[in-house]
Formats: C-alpha cells, structure tokens, sequence
C-alpha cells in the first residue's frame, strides 16, 4: 500500500540557477537570504530533515545523520511561472518559455477581449497587484472597466471589486481570456484577482483562481490516475494542471488550510498520491516583499511538517520542494530563478545525499519508479539512493 506525499511550498527557492543573470535574479536566494536578513531563522523539523546540509541558512544546522535525502534541482525548462515549475515537477520539461509582456498586452488581444466582454479596461500594464487595485480600484467601481495587469511572469490578470461584477462574473471573463490567448499569446495562467473594500483600503479576497493552459502531454498525475491510484490536489494543484489528473481536490489559498487538508487525506488514502502547494510564501510574503511574513511562514510550516511526518505509515514517501524562487529580500516583487530544495523521506532509510539534481522532473521519476509506473519521458530517478 504504497503512498507518496509532495508537499510544495511555493516560493522557497534555494539559490540562483547559472542562469539568473539573464532574468535579472543575480544574488537572488529565498532561503538563506530570508534567514540571513532576520539574523537566522529556527526550523528545527527541516534541520533534522536535512536542510542545513543543502545550503548554508543562518540559524540551520548541518546535521550528522539527517532523517531524510537531501539536495536540490535546477529548472531545466525556461523561465520560472509556476505553471511550468509545477509541470516540471511531474515530468513535463518545456523547450520555449511562456510568452511574457513587459509592455502590456497587444491591442489585437485587448479589443478582442473588450468585444467579448462588452466591456472597456483599466492597466494592461506590468504591475503589482495590490498596487494597481490601489492605483485603479476607484476608476474601476466608477467606470465599471475590468483591471488587466501582469507580471514579469506569463499571466494575464484581472481585477474585479465583488461589488461590481460578482466572482462567477469575473471567473467567465477568465475563461473568455483564456480561450483567446492561445498560439503565441498562450500565456501560462489567467488569473481571477477579486477585491473587495473601500478606497484606500481594497483588499483582495480568498477566491482567486487560476486558469492555467492544459499540460502538453501526461503527466506523473495523470500515469497515476489511469494505473488506479487515487490521487488528491490540494491547494491550487488543480488549477495549475488544468483540473485534470485527480480523483478527488480541496483549492484554498491559505497554508494552514491545506496542512488540515493534507492530515485529512492521509487518514483516508490508503494508497496513491497526495500532493499540496502552499501558496501564501509566494502570495502573500514573496510578491510583497515582506521577509518576516516569509519568515514566520516558514517557522510555522516546519511545525506543520512535524504534524504530518508523525501521520506517516510504514511505506510512505514525504517530499518536500518548491517550484521557483521568490526572494523578498531583492528588489524585484517576481518569481525568481532559482534550484529548489529537495528532501525526501522513506521509512526508516537513512537520508543520502542527492547532490544537484539536473531536472525538478527527478521527482516525478522517483515516485513513478516507487509505484511502478512506467511512462515517464524525462527525469532521473533517486530512488536507489534513498533506499541504500
């Protein structure tokens, strides 16, 4: 009765790739800088999991016999959206990145979209999101004008105060936008960004959405579901791989929420996959520069993982990774480009060091080799080092 359990904590990069220089992310370090500028930071479940032994972190130990693998993986696909960090992690490796817009969207991509809600806009810029809802909120309930805004990451977003157009409203407006940015405009993710509140003091609410193009070909979910296993997304898993390659999903955007969601489903998955991202270190903390948010994250998501490994059974595999960077101590408010942590537990093996992994996709392989599950087209397994 074989289980594995990934958990993703969205954000936490450990380090820049080679790489970096060309997306502006030199010196970028989510972890060990986080720690650095809070005067070191005490994570006592991951030290003994082994991520001292990773990178240096102020205020992480190395350890002598640490539980878990340990290591880190570099991103071989280009860029570092979430989409294709996620898609990497279980197996899809992308040969072009998603197509960005650091001018803003195309005319010939607005006035469609305009057209097709019967509605002007408000943006079409780069920008952050709690900023351009301060910027244009006001302009926004007056006008009745949708906000569109991005990122330096691929993704179409749209702001709506609940008193304007209701969440239903805005998610249809998503769908129209995702069923025209295809081709060269196939954004990564369009995004539903709800607010609600009074100028100055929007706020955004618990009902984001993301709708994120379909992956190109199957992925380690998918080989899961169609070999029987069950499989359960938590957090934005579902939306991130196009609400395919589950049996079962719970979508929250709040990581406390997702820590209960995974015990639940620990208690009634007797085999198969559970899977959850913690988006609030790249939401919340990351995208706002907030470095003792950050930090305060992950001290208490170390005291989640201790919940969760005293759960596991006998067979049991506990990943922990991430699928980007988002270092709050720089100052971009992006994604950045960075290898991820990778630790992974099995039963009462010793942990072994896995060195630089070449592929986020690694794990994918690892899992799919653990339940036998043959299909998996990238990735270089570890499972031998972890059962050695």
């Amino acid at each position: 009765m074989k289980r594995a359990i990934v958990l993703i904590l969205d954000g936490v990069g450990i380090g820049e790739l080679p790489d970096a220089d060309l997306y502006g992310d030199t010196g970028s370090n989510t972890l060990a800088n986080i720690a650095s500028y809070c005067g070191g930071i005490h994570l006592p479940v991951m030290e003994r999991l082994g991520l001292g032994n990773i990178e240096h972190i102020e205020g992480v130990r190395t350890v002598r016999d640490p539980l878990a693998c340990f290591g880190k993986m570099a991103e071989r696909s280009p860029g570092k959206d979430s989409t294709s960090g996620h898609w990497e992690l279980f197996g899809i490796i992308l040969d072009t990145p998603f197509p960005t817009y650091p001018d803003g969207f195309p005319d010939e991509i607005i006035h469609v979209f305009e057209s097709e809600i019967n509605h002007k806009i408000l943006g079409n810029k780069p920008a952050s999101g709690t900023e351009i809802i301060k910027e244009l909120g006001a302009e926004h309930i007056r006008t009745k004008k949708p906000i569109v805004y991005t990122s330096a990451d691929s993704v179409f977003q749209i702001a709506c105060h609940t008193d304007v157009f209701s969440v239903e409203e805005l998610y249809e407006f998503c769908r129209i936008a995702r069923k025209l940015l295809k081709g060269e405009h196939a954004v990564g993710r369009v995004i539903a960004r709800p607010f609600e509140g009074s100028a100055p003091d929007f706020r955004r609410t618990k009902d984001r959405r993301d709708f994120s193009l379909l992956p190109p070909e199957p992925t380690l979910l998918d080989l899961c579901v169609s070999r029987g296993y069950e499989v359960v997304a938590i957090g934005k898993i579902d939306d991130l791989m196009g609400h395919r390659g589950y049996t079962r999903s719970y979508h929250s955007v709040f990581d406390k929420e997702c820590v209960d969601y995974v015990i639940e489903a620990m208690q009634t998955v007797d085999q198969g996959l559970i899977i959850a991202n913690f988006v609030q270190f790249d939401m919340e903390w990351g995208h706002r520069n907030d470095v003792h948010g950050f930090r305060d994250g992950l001290v208490a998501m170390d005291r989640s993982i201790d919940k969760i490994m005293k759960r596991l059974k006998e067979e049991d595999m506990l990943f922990i990774t991430a699928d980007h960077g988002n270092d709050p101590t720089t100052p971009s408010t992006d994604h950045s480009r960075e290898y991820v942590p990778i630790l992974a537990l099995f039963d009462q093996h010793k942990g072994r060091a896995l060195g630089v992994r070449e592929s986020f996709s690694d794990m994918a392989k690892t899992i799919a080799r653990y339940f036998g599950i043959k299909g998996m087209r990238h990735g270089e397994d570890f499972l031998t080092i972890c059962l050695s």
